[in-house]
């Protein structure tokens, strides 16, 4: 008897340790909620205003002629390089789990992780456990910059132009409610080339090619980092809503404990007045 109520205050005490961090953790993340919702927000509208350039400088005659209107490979022989954008903790439910499931199901594709967690998956490094003067670098998600962005944006560029790879897209995830976040793919290169009856409509300056030149960069980094923030706003609302479940769990155990814990100390007590009253009576 003494043994179950040392075990059950045990049980309490843990599940009240776990309550204190799950709380914590949510408030941590309704804090940084709206700040994330809002360059999210910002993200979009930049997106949509030059995913429109694009679309109008892909129907001109010229510009459908460049290497970034390049025709597919087929799948199985295409060199694909994959942009994964996970978070840089965990206790956030299934929101990197479901990015990590997504790049499986893809197949064979090279890796530019964004995030500690994708990076711990897919990240490579000669440094070995005992390496404790250098430290392993990685692309935070959460605090990731435009010049970041825009530096793997060329580099991945030039290597589609020479040839070394196929195709590109990035793996991330759609904010759709504070509820649900979908894994989503973008593809980015190649640009998607418009049906034969769409034309170009306006005057472009300067020539089209050399603007489409010089915007597609800019694309493609805007396009990265408005994709980063929004994995990060998803990252934040399924943190809050795993530690909103996991507090409401925790305080259900402890409430059913405490049930158990009292019905065991009333026994307790009552089996030593009934030992007493037992000993009076001889």
């Amino acid at each position: 008897m003494a043994e179950d109520i040392k075990a059950l205050r045990k049980r309490i005490k843990s599940f009240d340790s776990t309550l204190h961090l799950t709380g914590a953790m949510g408030l941590v993340a309704s804090s940084k909620m709206r700040k994330a919702t809002d360059a999210m927000l910002e993200g979009r509208k930049y997106l949509s205003s030059i995913e429109k350039i694009i679309t109008d400088l892909s129907k001109c005659a010229d510009c459908k002629k460049t290497v970034y209107f390049k025709d597919d490979k087929d799948e199985s022989e295409a060199v694909t390089k994959l942009i994964v954008i996970a978070g840089d903790r965990g206790l956030c439910g299934g929101y990197n789990a479901n990015v990590f499931r997504m790049v499986r199901d893809m197949g064979n594709a090279d890796i530019i992780p964004i995030g500690k967690r994708a990076f711990g998956r897919y990240g490579h490094s000669d440094l070995s456990d005992f390496d404790t003067e250098d430290e392993i670098s990685f692309d935070s998600s959460e605090h990731y910059s435009y010049e970041r962005a825009y530096e793997i944006a060329s580099e991945l560029i030039s290597e589609f132009k020479e040839g070394k790879i196929d195709r590109v897209g990035i793996v991330y995830n759609k904010y759709v409610t504070i509820m649900t976040q979908e894994p989503q793919v973008k593809w980015i290169l190649p640009l998607t080339r418009p049906g034969d009856d769409e034309h170009e409509k306006g005057i472009f300056e300067p020539e089209p090619t050399a603007l489409l030149e010089d915007i597609v960069p800019i694309y493609f980094a805007g396009v990265l980092y408005a994709l980063v923030k929004e994995s990060f706003a998803c990252e934040v609302a399924a943190r809050r809503m795993a530690m909103d479940s996991a507090t409401k769990n925790a305080t259900e155990m402890i409430d059913n404990l405490q049930l158990q814990y009292n019905r065991v100390r009333q026994g307790k007590i009552t089996q030593e007045i009934t030992e007493i009253v037992a000993g009076a009576g001889r």
